[in-house]
């Protein structure tokens, strides 16, 4: 085969340390474009990005020539220098260690987008805990309770 392809779809989930609420209306309109800016950079494509004061939820195509662990330290690491140049209210910003990356079939993308866009409602009645914890579980992900949330 001459080409090589690939579609890998990728939920990426991660927290502000602490779950520290740091991603205000004001910075979110701008974050969500910026991290989706750095996916594309990667090859990787966003399909939705959103999430509440605390976390993202992303949604995105995995690039054919980078690595998950590679990706998302770039996204946590460029998006952290950005966000601190924004104000000093934003100077001891800082991602989780962590993440959660789940695989997901193309028929569930349609469902994800709408789940993606509908965070801050979902979270007026289930904590970002209880949700992560909700996703290791459907995936069959064993974890250690004490390292699962930094």
């Amino acid at each position: 085969m001459p080409q090589s392809l690939s579609s890998i779809l990728i939920h990426l989930v991660f927290s502000t340390k602490n779950r520290e609420p740091f991603i205000t209306p004001a910075i979110e309109s701008e974050l969500h474009p910026y991290i989706a800016t750095i996916f594309h950079n990667h090859k990787s494509p966003s399909l939705a990005i959103d999430g509440t004061r605390d976390h993202l939820h992303m949604l995105f195509v995995l690039g054919r020539t980078i690595t998950i662990a590679n990706l998302v330290e770039e996204v946590k690491t460029v998006s952290s220098k950005w966000i601190k140049t924004k104000g000093r209210e934003f100077r001891n910003f800082h991602w989780q260690k962590g993440y959660g990356a789940f695989s997901i079939g193309q028929s569930n993308v349609a469902a994800l987008k709408r789940n993606t866009r509908g965070q801050k409602q979902h979270h007026r009645r289930v904590t970002f805990e209880d949700e992560y914890r909700n996703f290791l579980e459907r995936y069959e992900i064993e974890f250690d309770e004490r390292y699962v949330l930094d």
